[in-house]
């Protein structure tokens, strides 16, 4: 008998482990569990507005905002483009959203006009980073300081002379229009009064998201599928995804780089300038120098959170807007609540690294900063009303650093490219 007579051992082939995928009933399960673990911490610490209608309400606000400048910085860095401009793109639509609302006396002209605003940031930044090569930090950088100067120069040529406008500010604007399941309010308004454990809760929830919604803001949230559909069922979604990834490839494939680069970068700044605008439009019913406070930044790390994908930054976009409401609706007292939510959740995801993961450090580092932050509530009445403020931003922060480990950016993020680099 030889050698080649011998039976040949075949190595046994493992099944591929089971990628999670974030399904309709797995996320309203997760939304449910939230909310059941919100109730807790408002039945144990007296905080009846962390789960208030009005703060519900003023949360999708101040969601809006922060997940259209993500919804385009996810556009721009699928096609592979970094955009820290988003800031100064959201700054050129607060202004040019007061200006067209002003000038056309309509608020969808000012929505129109700030989206088109936006735009014209965004193609700056193309042509120095798609055409020119310029580094794409370097060029966003610029556009946030070029947006803030060119503002305030406009503000005082055109709103300075206006009545009630200055050199910091417009006129109060037109009002845009509000929609509400009228039938709703008076049902969920009584359970919400009786502050029953879970059943108020939802009736708050429900009541904050059915009751005077602006029209814009639910074009905000429909573009959120809508960009999902683009970006990942359709041709041309593939083919700016694949700029993103592997643009050499996609170039060897007869895909025009350059066109859907620039295509990319035109409908981040389109989709910022429509962040912008809703600040000005919307939020504040008026423009102000300086309105935009860093939302282009937080709708980055919204982006982030979100690992690249729509669904995830609409609920980094919500986590953020909510933490910023609870500022706004009893400060101190509600995010001291918070603590307890948080503590909660850090031990859970502490008891998952160990069972699921087996990571035991990562697990023991969790549970001993769960156990900290558990310690500052059960020590504390409330949080200063000095670092109420920060929630938002500190938020941010632990967001992003616990959710780091999971995170794929697009290969070819950043990366400079010019045709036939590959030749």
């Amino acid at each position: 008998m030889t050698a080649t007579d011998l039976p040949v051992e075949r190595p046994v082939e493992t099944p591929p482990a089971r990628r999670f995928r974030l399904s309709a009933p797995v996320l309203l399960l997760g939304l449910a569990g939230l909310v059941v673990l919100l109730s807790v911490a408002r039945l144990v610490t007296g905080a009846n507005d962390i789960t208030s209608a009005g703060t519900v309400s003023a949360a999708l606000g101040l969601a809006v905002p922060i997940g259209l400048a993500g919804l385009g910085g996810l556009w721009s860095e699928r096609a592979g483009v970094v955009n820290i401009g988003l800031e100064g793109m959201m700054v050129l639509g607060t202004w040019f959203g007061a200006w067209g609302a002003l000038q056309f006396h309509s608020p969808w002209a000012g929505v129109l006009a700030g989206a088109i605003g936006g735009a014209l940031g965004a193609a700056i930044h193309a042509v120095a980073t798609v055409t020119f090569g310029v580094d794409h930090i370097i060029s966003g950088v610029a556009i946030n300081i070029v947006g803030v100067g060119v503002t305030q120069y406009l503000s005082q040529l055109v709103f300075n002379g206006m009545p009630g406008g200055g050199t910091k500010n417009s006129p109060p604007l037109p009002k845009m229009g509000t929609v509400s399941l009228g039938f709703l309010d008076d049902p969920l308004r009584t359970v919400e009064a009786n502050h029953w454990f879970v059943l108020s809760d939802f009736a708050g929830v429900l009541r904050g998201i059915t009751q005077g919604v602006s029209w814009f803001t639910i074009l905000a949230i429909l573009l959120v599928p809508l960009s999902l559909y683009i970006l990942w069922r359709t041709p041309f979604g593939l083919r700016l995804r694949a700029c993103g990834e592997r643009p050499v490839a996609a170039e060897s494939l007869g895909v025009n780089v350059y066109l859907y680069k620039w295509a990319a970068v035109l409908v981040s700044g389109l989709l910022a300038g429509l962040g912008g605008a809703f600040l000005s439009l919307v939020a504040a019913g008026i423009y102000r120098d300086g309105q935009t406070g860093g939302r282009g930044y937080i709708g980055l790390a919204a982006m982030i959170f979100g690992n690249w994908r729509p669904g995830g930054l609409a609920g980094g976009a919500a986590l953020f807007g909510y933490t910023d409401a609870l500022q706004l609706r009893q400060g101190g007292i509600s995010v001291h609540a918070l603590l307890l939510v948080v503590a909660l959740l850090l031990a859970a995801v502490a008891v998952y690294q160990l069972v699921r993961q087996r990571r035991g450090v990562a697990a023991l580092v969790t549970g001993i900063v769960a156990i900290a932050v558990f310690a500052v509530f059960a020590l504390t009445d409330t949080v200063p009303e000095q670092f109420t403020s920060f929630t938002p931003h500190l938020t941010t922060l632990l967001v992003l650093s616990l959710a780091s480990q999971r995170l794929r950016m697009p290969a070819a993020d950043g990366v400079p490219y010019r045709r036939g680099q590959a030749k």
